[in-house]
């Protein structure tokens, strides 16, 4: 009779032995699934954190807007980039500024032209308001008292949408042929409303480029490659400041 009680209790020792065994599984289990757990919070938590950022920065850009003609849309360039807004892109870029550059030059376009589009492209946020307008009205020898009022209208537009609005107005000049009274009197127009409007002065967008055969396309008014880099730092002395 004894043997069949000590392999009863044999039978009773292993089947202890054997829930110690499952119990142990299973906590080891609830453990890794813990620690899985509290690892994907922290994924999740950092992931969110990352989104979070980039979100942020991505509000935080500001936007400059240049606003002009053929000499801002890039005429006779393959890659628009290659304009002098695209170049100035470029320099924010590489010092990491947040700020986004929008070129809407549309080429042909005459002060008239700017101050009838104005209402819509205001429709977007814009922190710095390049103006690059009046080289054609002086071209076609539109009166300069209509262009004078057109440009103090946009600028008027552009302070009216948002008083925080640096705006940085670029001065223009005509060829000789145009006749002195009148390239003298187009010359005074941008320092003028810069001076009325307290606002920042590029004094010649085309210094050291207008003029010179080998910075200018065939038309000998549009800015080669070279040309443009050259406008871009005219430019560029001015609007760094204001960034």
């Amino acid at each position: 009779m004894l043997k069949p009680k000590n392999n009863h209790l044999i039978l009773n020792l292993k089947d202890s032995r054997r829930k110690i065994f499952l119990k142990l599984c299973y906590f080891s289990l609830l453990l890794i699934l813990i620690s899985c757990k509290a690892d994907n919070s922290k994924k999740t938590e950092t992931n969110f954190i990352k989104s979070e950022e980039n979100t942020t920065k991505k509000t935080n850009s500001k936007t400059i807007l240049f606003f002009g003609d053929s000499l801002t849309a890039g005429y006779g360039l393959d890659d628009v980039d290659a304009a002098f807004p695209g170049i100035i892109q470029a320099k924010i870029d590489s010092l990491s500024l947040e700020y986004t550059v929008i070129n809407s030059g549309v080429s042909g376009e005459t002060s008239a032209g700017g101050k009838s589009r104005i209402a819509w492209v205001l429709n977007q946020d814009i922190d710095v308001f390049i103006l690059e307008l009046g080289a054609n009205d002086g071209l076609r020898g539109v009166p300069l008292k209509q262009t004078r009022e057109n440009l103090q209208a946009i600028i008027d537009a552009v302070i009216k949408k948002n008083t925080n609005t640096k705006i940085v107005l670029a001065g223009m000049q005509l060829p000789p042929n145009m006749g002195i009274d009148y390239i003298t009197e187009f010359k005074t127009i941008f320092p003028d409303l810069a001076t009325k409007n307290k606002l920042a002065l590029i004094p010649f967008l085309l210094k050291d480029v207008g003029g010179i055969p080998t910075l200018n396309q065939s038309d000998g008014i549009h800015p080669t490659i070279e040309g443009q880099k050259i406008v871009a730092n005219n430019v560029w002395e001015v609007l760094k400041p204001l960034l």
